[in-house]
């Protein structure tokens, strides 16, 4: 395992050290019970069965057996409390573990999202945390009382016999050459089985979210094939990984009963002029199957230390990218917004070579409803999603009324602009809590919002009204649907700045002229900007921003354009025309 690795694994336990402590005291007391076991016995054997005698002096053989029992309870007690103890230590690291994980995912900013494969998310989130558990709750719980036996027991044999001693730990480097070489392999090997893991459950996680184009295009048959082979890919992957992992225990296994029959071939041949009484030979020999009952135990976890050490990897390279974290503390607080809104000299590129937008100058009238029209891949969505800062322009700044948006505070920026996207996302909740979006937001409110989005009717029709649950993602209700809970959403927020994705695009005329007298109503006196395909929906906004490859190519108000016979002019026409 990398020093990385195990470095990261010391940070998840660290916090945890006093439990650490205790638990290794406990078995140490678990380690001084598996030494007296044997040689109660070897007591028995020599002093009382050899000598055929039953009492000596005022000890029993029964009360040897009646202390023999009284360490095996003492010491499974002792066992059970160590076990629970490091479960719950485990337990605790984990609920840490999936919490800051799912923590950065959300303050995570949308240039990580926009790389990372949602499927890829999950993976990390449930089975990488899940191969964590199992490492902190399984093997940690047995890892410290196993060294600790070891160490223990390899002081007794050798205090019994330096001879004997000697001879059964000559065994020692073969385990150690055979451990480090099949370990080897098989990290580099569970790493694969991981990278294909993650591709089988990004392959899972698209094909459950796409399940209704994958019948839209029939490509059902393909898409099981496609998942038989990352499956197959998986499974063998898999398998190969675990050949050292199966092989490793039994090579132990033989390593042990070697070294059993050279001190049993030592003791009958006299070597080195060893000469021991019964008992001593059985408490020795068991002494080393002890020894490597716990050695053993740690190989067969060598699997579940593998996994785990690639999962922690795994997850750590995604919390250590700080890079992606947007900044919510510090910068300025907006009690009030008016809502000017200027672009100076933009330039902005996604990947730092394609510039999207090219020294776009703008600006917005507190007040002002604007429209932004352009070809697809005009840059029309860049620059709300710029305003909202979800990405930080290259050069050039952006103001709103007259502030630098780097230096507002994220949060409240956020709090002053309501956007509507043309596919909303719907929780799997009730109407309700996805209008208040867990903001203290009153009853009163939500209805009232509901009925400024002409979202009564069919809110009012569900059996439980805004109560009524929705299946995931909005499952249950149609696009127009979850495009007017979403209306009712800004609204029972009501920011400063209201921003429309081609908002109204799977909404029929009436309700979208209904919902556009409630946007004039509450927008009267607000900033209002609107993306829109269809140009009739745009005629009446105060002036109309034309974009074309990411350049201003016009601006103006309806009429003004219209009459210079321009690009929008010929947009506007072709539209037109389209509909006749």
């Amino acid at each position: 395992m990398k020093n990385k690795t195990i470095q990261r694994i010391y940070q998840m336990a660290k916090p945890h050290t006093k439990t650490i402590i205790i638990v290794s005291i406990l078995s140490l007391f678990i380690a001084v019970a598996e030494i007296a076991k044997p040689y109660i016995i070897k007591i028995a054997i020599d002093d009382y069965l050899v000598q055929g005698i039953y009492q000596k002096g005022i000890v029993t053989i029964g009360m040897l057996g009646a202390i023999y029992i009284g360490i095996v309870i003492l010491g499974n007690v002792i066992d059970f409390i160590t076990t629970t103890t490091t479960n719950m230590m485990g337990e605790k690291i984990i609920y840490d573990m999936r919490n800051k994980l799912f923590k950065y995912i959300q303050y995570a900013n949308i240039k990580f999202h926009d790389k990372t494969p949602a499927g890829k998310l999950f993976a990390r989130i449930t089975s990488d945390v899940e191969d964590i558990s199992t490492l902190f709750k399984d093997v940690i719980a047995t890892f410290i009382k196993d060294i600790v036996i070891i160490i223990t027991i390899m002081i007794v044999i050798l205090g019994i016999s330096v001879e004997l001693g000697l001879i059964a730990l000559a065994v020692v480097p073969l385990i150690l050459f055979f451990s480090i070489t099949l370990i080897s392999i098989a990290n580099k090997m569970e790493t694969v089985a991981k990278m294909c893991r993650t591709e089988l459950n990004t392959f899972l996680a698209e094909s459950i979210y796409g399940a209704k184009l994958i019948k839209i295009f029939n490509i059902q048959n393909e898409k099981q094939k496609e998942c038989e082979e990352k499956t197959n890919a998986f499974r063998d992957a898999k398998s190969k990984a675990k050949i050292p992992q199966a092989i490793l225990p039994a090579i132990m296994k033989i390593l042990e009963n070697f070294a059993i029959a050279l001190i049993t071939w030592a003791c009958v041949r006299h070597w080195f002029g060893i000469s021991i009484e019964a008992g001593v030979l059985y408490a020795f020999v068991t002494y080393i199957q002890k020894l490597f009952e716990p050695i053993t135990r740690i190989v067969e976890n060598i699997e579940v230390v593998q996994e785990a050490g690639v999962s922690i990897n795994k997850i750590y390279d995604i919390l250590d990218g700080k890079e992606f974290l947007e900044k919510l503390e510090g910068g300025m607080t907006l009690d009030k917004v008016k809502g000017k809104i200027e672009f100076k000299n933009v330039w902005f590129s996604y990947d730092d070579k394609n510039w999207v937008l090219k020294d776009v100058s703008f600006v917005i009238e507190p007040g002002q409803s604007i429209a932004l029209v352009g070809k697809t891949g005009s840059g029309k969505t860049t620059i709300i999603n710029l305003i909202n800062r979800f990405y930080n322009i290259q050069k050039g700044e952006i103001l709103l009324d007259g502030i630098n948006i780097n230096e507002i505070n994220l949060r409240s920026l956020r709090d002053h602009i309501g956007m509507i996207l043309q596919d909303p996302f719907i929780f799997a909740d009730s109407i309700k809590e996805n209008v208040k979006m867990n903001l203290p937001i009153s009853d009163e409110d939500v209805k009232k919002s509901i009925e400024l989005a002409s979202a009564e009717d069919f809110v009012n029709s569900l059996p439980n009204g805004i109560e009524e649950v929705a299946k995931e993602r909005g499952a249950s209700f149609s696009a127009g649907q979850k495009q007017l809970i979403a209306f009712a959403r800004v609204f029972a927020h009501n920011p400063d700045i209201f921003i429309l994705d081609e908002a109204t695009a799977n909404i029929d005329t009436y309700t979208e002229s209904l919902i556009q007298k409630s946007i004039n109503k509450i927008s009267e006196n607000k900033t209002s900007i609107f993306i829109a395909h269809r140009l009739s929906t745009i005629v009446n906004v105060d002036k109309i921003i034309v974009l074309m490859n990411g350049e201003i190519v016009e601006q103006g108000n309806h009429n003004e354009l219209v009459a210079t016979d321009g690009y929008y002019s010929k947009l506007y026409n072709s539209y037109y025309e389209s509909l006749g």
